[in-house]
């Protein structure tokens, strides 16, 4: 009976919206759930998750448009997948990279970065170029290997956080890297920021949108060799909207 009572609950909360946090939360961390999701408009019905990190707190909204991707990182946010994991990989003026399952026990020699999370090891590629998802500054996307397919990582993510291209930058880039760009996506990256060379080849399935200081302040920290920061950036996800 207890398991049935507790299934009924979980599918009343579903229906109702309410946020699901499958682990309890500790008062730092329930007020800090309360404070954001206050600052959600209330009339968005998409996904918003906050990932509290050492170096401040981020809000993200993910795209319905790419509902597989979607619903793999609202899993694992729920089950608790991402605490305690470390943003591994930072480049100043390019994206932070975190979701190594790997990197939370991981000693500062240990090599992080190729970790997968249990379960179907990728998850296919929705690029959505085509309908104006592109990596701007802030778009939240999936990290992968160089499979042919471009399917992307289970668990591994990355926010971009290169900020506004100078036309004449945007030029040259567009000319080495062989890119072509419309008007749209030359607008954004001239007046927005992000990387034009991702886009059509990683799957961007949301955007950051509180946070970018902390975004800038985790982006600029010191690293050593290999990228990851010399002072370990760790992170706890935390769901703030359900579909209602």
């Amino acid at each position: 009976m207890r398991i049935v009572s507790l299934f009924v609950l979980l599918l009343l909360l579903a229906a109702c919206g309410a946020p699901k946090q499958f682990r309890k939360l500790n008062s730092e961390e329930k007020s800090a759930v309360k404070h954001y999701r206050q600052l959600i408009p209330a009339k968005d019905n998409h996904y918003y998750v906050l990932i509290m990190t050492t170096q401040g707190n981020m809000v993200v909204k993910l795209f319905d448009e790419t509902p597989l991707h979607r619903d793999n990182f609202m899993s694992k946010v729920q089950a608790g997948f991402y605490d305690s994991l470390l943003f591994h990989r930072v480049i100043n003026n390019f994206m932070i990279q975190g979701g190594d399952p790997t990197s939370k026990r991981a000693t500062a020699e240990t090599p992080v970065g190729s970790g997968s999370a249990p379960g179907q090891e990728r998850i296919p590629a929705e690029l959505k170029t085509d309908i104006g998802i592109y990596h701007k500054r802030g778009a939240l996307a999936a990290a992968r290997d160089n499979n042919p397919e471009k399917a992307s990582s289970n668990c591994q993510f990355y926010i971009v956080q290169r900020p506004v291209w100078r036309q004449s930058q945007l030029d040259s880039t567009i000319v080495q890297r062989k890119l072509t760009l419309n008007a749209d996506q030359q607008k954004l990256y001239t007046t927005v920021g992000g990387t034009p060379h991702l886009d059509g080849n990683y799957t961007v399935f949301g955007e950051l949108v509180i946070g970018f200081d902390v975004l800038d302040k985790i982006a600029t920290t010191k690293t050593r060799p290999g990228d990851r920061p010399e002072a370990d950036v760790r992170m706890r996800m935390f769901v703030l909207r359900n579909r209602k």
